[in-house]
C-alpha cells in the first residue's frame, strides 16, 4: 500500500464535503426562492457520491496499478419532491386561489446535515494533521 494513499483517501473527502456543503449553502440561500428562470419554485438540489474502488486481492499481488481508494462525486441532482402550496394571497407569485409554491426546503434538516458535513470535514483534517504527525516521526526515527 502506498505510504499517500491515506492522506488521499482523505483529500478526496475533503474535496467532497466541500461540494455537500456548497450546495447545502444554496438550498439555505434559497428557501423562500419562488421564481427561477426555469419556471417555478427553486428545486432542492442534493449530492451523490460513490466509492472508488480499492483494488482487489489478486490486482495487489501482481502488482496492477490501480486508483487509490476513496471518495467520488457522481452528480447533483434536482429533488423530485413536489413543491409545497402556502397559502398567501398578497404574494405576487400567488395563483387564483392564493397559493404559492414554495421549494420543499426544510432548514433545520439543512442546518444538520450542515453540521454533520462539518463534522466529517473536521476527521478528515484531523487524520491528514496525525499522517503528518506519524510520518514526522518516523523520520525522526531515523536520524
Amino acid at each position: 500500500m502506498d505510504p499517500f494513499s491515506s492522506m488521499d483517501i482523505s483529500a478526496s473527502a475533503l474535496s467532497a464535503l466541500r461540494v455537500r456543503m456548497n450546495v447545502i449553502a444554496d438550498n439555505l440561500a434559497n428557501v423562500d426562492t419562488t421564481r427561477t428562470r426555469e419556471g417555478g419554485p427553486y428545486r432542492k438540489k442534493e449530492v451523490v457520491f460513490g466509492a472508488v474502488q480499492d483494488q482487489s486481492f489478486a490486482d495487489a499481488l501482481s502488482g496492477a496499478a490501480q486508483a487509490t481508494p476513496g471518495v467520488q462525486l457522481l452528480g447533483i441532482v434536482q429533488s423530485q419532491t413536489p413543491p409545497r402550496r402556502v397559502l398567501n394571497p398578497s404574494h405576487p407569485d400567488a395563483d387564483a386561489q392564493g397559493f404559492v409554491l414554495m421549494p420543499d426546503i426544510n432548514p433545520l434538516i439543512e442546518m444538520v446535515d450542515m453540521l454533520s458535513a462539518t463534522r466529517a470535514y473536521e476527521a478528515n483534517v484531523t487524520a491528514i494533521q496525525s499522517w503528518k504527525t506519524m510520518t514526522n516521526k518516523a523520520l525522526e526515527i531515523g536520524r
